[in-house]
């Protein structure tokens, strides 16, 4: 049954609830999504938090997703409008396995849909507020790329999202090499987590990591960073600081 509305000039519109319904801000947020490409393929990580405005309201939240056979996405941003993104994306897997041509989607065609639904959504004032990470490897071709909220993409050998963008990548492009390992490259994702948690107030040391290779995906269980606040500047933020108390 359809519910009935009052629109501003006092008339009632009879329309579903969901034609109304969008983010106008986020509520419930993830932090930064580092990922790098590494010797065999793709690796992705994140934290397990998600914040209520400044709040860790929440410690097990994944934020990483295998989509079809050969990707895996990460988001930072609005939970439920990561959810939507992923209804959107089983749709499209569903669709096309369903013409059983013997193809998949790989990660460069996700990313091509994405950047398209992003931008589509920016363009109608109801934009998804996320930035998200896509990384895969199809026919031994790596591919990582981002896309903000807005629609801006680009695919480089490493990507991040939010804080990350500031202070995990000089970290990657000062110590990233192509033919890491898969133990280096897991040692620099854990350096650039480790650097957000003491930086970013939204971020926890619980910490998830995936990895694509051309044999397939696998999302590992989340794990705590070992971590010390025996630092001077920990101990004594302020001083130094005009105006501090």
């Amino acid at each position: 049954m359809e519910n009935m509305f009052v629109n501003p000039s006092g008339e009632c519109d009879s329309k579903s609830a969901a034609d109304s319904e969008r983010t106008l801000y986020p509520y419930v947020t993830g932090t930064s999504v580092v990922a790098v490409k590494y010797k065999d393929g793709i690796l992705m990580a994140a934290d397990t938090g998600g914040s209520y405005g400044s709040t860790l309201r929440y410690k097990s939240v994944e934020r990483m997703k295998a989509i079809g056979k050969h990707s895996v996405l990460g988001a930072s941003g609005e939970i439920s409008d990561f959810q939507e993104i992923l209804r959107y994306l089983d749709e499209l897997i569903l669709y096309d396995n369903m013409w059983d041509d013997g193809n998949s989607l790989g990660p460069k065609e996700v990313h091509s849909y994405l950047n398209r639904v992003m931008y589509s959504r920016r363009n109608k004032f109801n934009p998804l507020w996320n930035s998200l990470v896509l990384g895969g490897v199809k026919n031994g071709q790596k591919y990582l790329g981002m896309v903000s909220m807005i629609g801006v993409h680009f695919e480089d050998n490493h990507v991040a999202t939010g804080f990350g963008n500031h202070l995990a990548r000089p970290i990657l492009r000062d110590e990233w090499r192509e033919d890491m390992s898969f133990e280096e490259a897991v040692k620099l994702l854990e350096k650039c987590m480790l650097v957000l948690l003491y930086r970013d107030r939204s971020a926890i040391n619980k910490i998830q990591i995936s990895q694509v290779t051309e044999a397939g995906f696998n999302i590992f269980q989340p794990y705590a960073l070992k971590t010390f606040w025996g630092f001077s500047a920990f101990e004594n933020p302020s001083k130094g600081a005009v105006g501090t108390w």
